[in-house]
């Protein structure tokens, strides 16, 4: 009998818990939805059905040990029926049903002290699923609050889930090339990793994205509902045919009562009524306004004329017009007459007829003081003078050159390019026809002449002290010649850079400029190296060095990559700076103390940093076509000229656009040059004429830079409409040597 009661307990029990289970744990536990992945993957369930106790043998009782483990075991589970009927008493009698484990009270074999142990989890039963996808159990808290932690919550034991290791951009572009499913996955901000999205969520992405609604069963051509039509449907309007309520037409009390407590408010005066409005007129005089104390009046309005002798119905004899002039007033223009009447002389005043201009004439008038400015302005006295700015006088800023002191002449037509030696004791000067001169400052004495095949480009010299030699710019190639006459420690390091025993080793990329240097015992009248630049390269027109004399760039006329190459002296080794060439390149500048380069092409000056190799700012000068430019010794500031006679000044600390516009040539300007160390700079043009300016920048932010135009130097002729072509300073002197189209170099002193 125990064993059919215990029997029927258990089944009801079961079917107790599997009835409200999943509303119970549910209300109890707030769980997530476990993925897509889970919810297709079979559930270990028993399929409702119940597992029934094993009945109690009654014949059992017997004194075998056999028969007595049977009744131990009958024992234990009468205990265990017992203490689950304990509990379910304990529980409550609303039959609530535990989710969690039920725990056990044991003695501790360490403490001796009773504890309670709670059965193990059985992964492969009693676990969910959702807590492998999901370990982070902070719940709903904003997740911003372990942005400074290491950890980014706590999993289901209270243990702290570590931050993983987040890749940088690099890393992850990496990743989307590799996984070709990695556009198919999305940020989980609780785990801080890439979780995969279900088809579900990537078609509700891409209905999103077309612009379609997200839910895929939705049609959006489903036929109308009508509302209101059919048996049934109509709207019941509140119209009848029913007579109006007596209280309609007859007078109401309460409105009665109302109307007589207005009455006596109106009486008693509490209740004003509206004043009447002013019956003035709407028009009013302009010129009658009152005057204020803070502006001044108004004009008076003009006066017209007082009537003359000529409006008299009877003028004198002298008044009237004869035929001639009557003739010649009605030939002339409205504009162009005297009057607008010709004098007529009446007997009677009875007889003078109406004026016929009378309406014209008055609105005219009308016009006029409708027209007429009613604001008195005051005439402002000025000295033009004074507008010009005050600068200081050229005299106060000597020395700057002022008179030709000698000159040399290029038989072979134009010198086009110029150097001077860091000393300023040398000058080297080229012509299109192949000939490169060097000749002494101080007298203008020849002193060495070289020929290559062909025209000159550019040279320039280099400009460190402990070496001495120059580079000269033919047809696709750079020629590095050594000045006679020099030191034999000068000589010997010069030598040794050019054309050294041992070579560097060759660079991991190969340069498609060759560095072909000759025996460094070799006669001085040939170059000791040459570059070879890549063919079709075209003719260097700029040649410029860095500062410190070991990085040289040069730029040819050939658009495209290979038009700037940039040369290094001790690896021995040319690369091009720009994959991508935007516009044609007109010149390019290093900067005298930062890694920064400059290039402009025909229309902008951009600013590049080659350790970074970014850009950092592009120059807007406004120029149609950039011929030149030049950076000040300082670094801060720098000049740009273009042919359409314009000469810009920027201060690259401030912005983008020109500090200040100088146009002082009358036509292109062709070169442009600081001074290393007099604040001092040249412009030459095609008008024949060199300008010197004073250029005085400050170390105060605050304070503007001084820019004074000094001297106006005029010597070289206009050849074939090209003037001075280039002009460079003298390096420890305020002197200047200027190169041009009439085949003449010329040295300008103070």
């Amino acid at each position: 009998m125990a064993s059919k009661d215990l029997k029927r307990s258990t089944k009801k029990r079961k079917q107790v818990e599997d009835e409200p289970e999943e509303e119970d744990l549910s209300r109890a536990v707030a769980l997530e939805m476990p993925s897509d992945e889970e919810a297709d993957e079979p559930a270990f369930s028993d399929d409702g059905e119940v597992d029934e106790f094993p009945e109690i043998d009654a014949a059992s009782d017997s004194d075998t040990p056999d028969e007595e483990g049977e009744g131990d075991q009958e024992d234990e589970e009468e205990t265990d029926a017992e203490s689950d009927q304990e509990e379910g008493e304990q529980s409550g009698s609303d039959n609530e049903i535990h989710p969690f484990p039920i725990a056990k009270t044991i003695i501790s074999d360490i403490t001796k002290q009773p504890k309670r142990v709670y059965p193990e989890i059985e992964a492969e039963y009693d676990s969910d699923s959702s807590t492998e996808d999901d370990p982070n159990r902070v719940g709903n808290v904003p997740l911003h609050w372990y942005d400074d932690m290491p950890h980014i919550g706590y999993d289901m034991n209270g243990k702290k889930i570590f931050r993983p290791a987040q890749g940088d951009e690099l890393d992850k572009f990496l990743d989307t090339v590799e996984d070709p499913k990695s556009w198919m996955s999305a940020f989980d901000k609780s785990l801080q990793m890439d979780k995969p999205l279900t088809a579900e969520e990537l078609d509700i992405i891409r209905r999103l994205q077309a612009n379609e609604n997200p839910d895929a069963d939705y049609d959006p051509y489903e036929p109308t509902v009508e509302w209101f039509t059919g048996p049934d449907k109509e709207e019941k309007m509140p119209l009848s045919a029913a007579p109006e309520p007596k209280r309609r037409w007859v007078p109401s009390k309460w409105e009665k009562k109302k109307v007589m407590k207005i009455v006596r408010a109106i009486r008693q005066g509490r209740i004003v009524p509206s004043k009447p409005k002013s019956t003035q007129p709407q028009y009013y005089s302009i010129w009658n306004e009152p005057t204020d104390s803070q502006h001044p009046a108004p004009l008076p309005a003009p006066k017209p004329a007082l009537p003359t002798n000529a409006e008299s119905y009877n003028p004198p004899e002298e008044y009237l017009p004869t035929e001639e002039e009557r003739k010649e007033w009605e030939s002339q223009d409205k504009e162009d007459r005297e009057r607008n009447f010709l004098p007529h002389k009446y007997g009677a005043l009875r007889l003078v007829p109406a004026y016929d201009q009378f309406i014209q004439e008055r609105f005219g008038r009308q016009l006029d003081l409708y027209l007429a400015p009613r604001v008195q302005r005051a005439k402002l006295n000025i000295d033009p003078e004074s507008l010009i700015p005050k600068l200081p006088s050229p005299n106060s800023l000597k020395p700057f050159p002022s008179y030709r002191a000698l000159s040399f002449v290029h038989g072979k037509g134009r010198a086009r390019c110029l150097g001077v030696s860091p000393d300023g004791a040398w000058v080297v000067s080229g012509d299109e026809g192949g000939v490169v001169s060097l000749w002494e400052v101080t007298v203008g004495r020849e002193v060495k002449r070289w020929t290559f095949g062909g025209k000159i480009g550019s040279l320039d010299w280099c400009p460190r002290t402990d070496v001495s030699f120059f580079v000269i710019g033919v047809e696709d190639h750079l020629h590095f010649v050594i000045p006679p006459n020099l030191p034999s420690g000068v000589l010997t390091a010069t030598q040794s850079l050019l054309a050294p025993a041992a070579l560097p080793p060759a660079p991991a990329t190969p340069s498609p400029v060759k560095w072909v240097s000759s025996s460094s015992s070799a006669s001085l009248d040939e170059p000791i190296l040459t570059l070879q630049l890549p063919t079709l390269s075209g003719l260097p027109g700029q040649i410029t060095w860095h500062r410190r004399g070991d990085y040289l760039a040069s730029v040819s006329n050939r658009e495209g990559q290979g038009s700037v190459w940039i040369h290094q002296m001790s690896r021995r080794h040319s690369q091009a700076p720009f994959k991508k060439v935007k516009g044609s390149i007109q010149m390019v500048l290093f900067h005298p103390s930062r890694p920064d380069f400059f290039v402009a092409t025909q229309r902008y000056v951009r600013m590049y940093n080659l350790a970074e190799q970014k850009l950092l700012k592009t120059l807007m000068p406004g120029i149609k076509w950039i011929s030149s430019m030049d950076i000040h010794p300082s670094g801060d500031h720098l000049i740009v000229g273009g042919y359409d006679r314009k000469l810009c000044w920027f201060d690259l600390e401030l912005s983008d656009k020109p500090y200040k516009n100088l146009r002082y040539h009358t036509k292109a300007i062709r070169s442009l040059h600081f001074h290393p160390t007099y604040p001092l700079f040249a412009s030459s043009s095609d008008d024949g004429t060199i300008q010197v300016f004073h250029a005085r920048v400050y170390n105060d932010l605050m304070t503007d830079p001084l820019i004074v135009p000094l001297k106006i130097l005029r010597g070289h002729d206009i050849k074939d409409g090209l003037g001075v072509l280039q002009v460079r300073w003298c390096r420890g002197q305020p002197w200047l040597a200027s190169a041009g189209a009439d085949g003449k170099v010329a040295v300008w002193c103070s």
